[in-house]
Formats: structure tokens, sequence, C-alpha cells
């Protein structure tokens, strides 16, 4: 096991105690479960769509259309609830295809054509951006007693806090993502990929194939990522989600992942959305700040974390593919 590998991570996770200490020294009420449960809500989206961005980041690409995603995704939804009157389930998992259709669609081009990630994904973004404001120009409410009891349903937590419906997807969208970027060949594909593309082909490993799929999961997550979000607004609206696609990518790069490619965990993202989390509600604690702050301390800290990640690499050499 190379231990560089692990550093990214230790320090995104020294970096989310220290916080939260800070919090809950400064702040009594901070340190409870209802704020753990809040952050966990408040969060879930960014950090589902984190999960496959990670994949995606780990083979050295870039997805830039997963905030247009989950905007379409949502006007999609609810459009086929409240117009077209169909099944919320039906509409949610309609929505879901077609997000895992497209991101698949895009690894396939990219791969075929020797397309950048960056200009496939950007062109996808617009297109999306574009296609939810054809669905509705106006924020599309949602209203049926289905939707209202998976959004409202919660576990509820020791002291006063509760685990959520969006929580609860999330924290199974993370655990799905551990086990397939860390515990199958896929993931091991990825990760060969990530680490130096050349040697994976030599080695055998089916690069169209792992590319497509890796887009297709990062489209898929976008997309439930979508479903949550609708779930958390109880409505669909073409400007959700605008440039979420960067807070989403910064959660990735804080939980330690590296652009390059081939270096990083699942698990550092989860904790890459609750720093980002953990310094609005700070902020919010606060109640003289700015709440642009936020953009500035995590700019800060991103900063800090590709500057690491320069060091580590430049240190250690690069690292190998391998996911352990």
């Amino acid at each position: 096991m190379r231990v560089d590998k692990w550093i990214s991570v230790i320090a995104t996770f020294a970096v989310f105690i220290l916080i939260c200490g800070y919090g809950g020294v400064k702040y009594p009420n901070f340190a409870s479960t209802l704020v753990l449960g809040n952050l966990l809500t408040d969060n879930a989206f960014v950090i589902i769509a984190g999960v496959g961005m990670t994949l995606v980041i780990l083979t050295g690409g870039i997805d830039l259309s997963v905030g247009s995603m989950i905007a379409l995704v949502g006007v999609l939804t609810a459009t086929l609830i409240t117009k077209y009157h169909w099944n919320p389930l039906y509409a949610m998992a309609f929505a879901l295809v077609l997000s895992s259709a497209f991101g698949a669609l895009m690894g396939y081009l990219i791969d075929a054509f020797d397309l950048q990630p960056f200009i496939v994904t950007l062109s996808g973004m617009f297109f999306l951006r574009g296609l939810a404001f054809v669905l509705s120009l106006q924020s599309v409410p949602i209203s049926t007693p289905l939707v209202d009891d998976i959004a409202s349903f919660a576990i509820p937590l020791p002291g006063r806090g509760w685990l959520t419906s969006s929580a609860i997807i999330m924290l199974a969208v993370l655990v799905l993502g551990i086990v397939i970027a860390h515990f199958t060949r896929f993931g091991n594909n990825v990760y060969a990929i990530g680490g130096d593309r050349t040697s994976a082909e030599l080695l055998g490993v089916p690069i169209r194939k792992t590319l497509v799929g890796v887009y297709a999961f990062s489209g898929f997550t976008s997309g439930m990522a979508g479903v949550v979000y609708t779930l958390y607004t109880s409505s669909g609206y073409p400007l959700a989600a605008l440039g979420v696609e960067l807070d989403v990518i910064a959660s990735v790069v804080i939980g330690g992942t590296l652009l390059t490619g081939g270096v990083g965990f699942v698990i550092g993202t989860l904790f890459g959305g609750l720093i980002q989390g953990v310094i609005q509600t700070l902020i919010t604690f606060d109640g003289s700040l700015n709440s642009w702050w936020t953009k500035i301390v995590i700019g800060f800290l991103l900063f800090i974390f590709i500057v690491l990640q320069r060091i580590l690499t430049s240190s250690f050499g690069r690292a190998s593919p391998s996911p352990a």
C-alpha cells in the first residue's frame, strides 16, 4: 500500500475535524446531531454528484455537465409528474435512465473521436441547460402525496437530529461508489487509465468500455442528485444548481483526488463536500459575515490542496494506478 496515496485524504479528514472542533468550541449548539443531520441533507446533492465526478477525475477527465443535468432532471421529473400525471417513481426512473444514457454518450464521444473531456462536457452543459429551459421557463412545483412522503421521511438520531431521505440516498450512493471504485475490476481499470493510459492499453484494459461506464455512472449520479434536489425543493427549476459543477469538482479535489487522475478515494469526496457545508454553517452561526465568505474560504482551501497534491506528486513520484 502506497502511504503517499492516503496523505491527501488524511489531510482532508484532519481539516474537517479541525473545522468541526472550532465550531464546537465557539458555538455550543454546533456539536449536535441536529447540525449533523442538516449538513448531510443540505449537501447531499453535491456529494452524490461528487461520487460520480470522483471516478471521472480518477481517469484524468472532467465532467462539467453535472449542474445542468441536476436542473434538467428536476424540470423533467416535475413536468412528467404535474403535466403528464406520471407516477413519481416512474418519472424519476425515466430521468435516471436518460441521464445515464447521456453520460454514456459523452464517454463514447470522448474516446471514439479522441476529444477533450472538457470540451465535450462543456457542450453537454450548455445543451442540458438549454433543454431544461425548453421544458419550462418557470419553476415547476410538485405537490403529490408520494413525493411529499418521500421528502418528509426521516430516521431520528440521538438528540434532536434527523437522517432525512436525501441523506439516506446520499449515503447509499456513496457506498455504491466505494464498492465500484475500490472493490471491482471496473474500478481497477479506472485507476489504471488515470495512472497511465498507454500502459493500461498494453495491459488489455478496455479503455472505451471503461470510459463509457465512468461517464454513464457520472450521468447516473448527477441524475440522482437532480432527484434529491427536486425532493429537497419540491420543484423543478431550469436555473437550479447553476455553478454547482464547480462545487462538485471542489469537493472531489479537496477530498484528495488528483486532477491528473489515478490517485484518490471516494470517501474523501464525502469529507470534501462536508467541509464546504461546515464552512457555510459556521458563517451562518456567526451572523456577521456575508455568505460569499464561503466561496473565499473554499477557494483558499482548494488552492492549498492543489499545492499539496503538487508537492506530493513531486516528492513521491507518480503513484501506481492501483486503488490500494
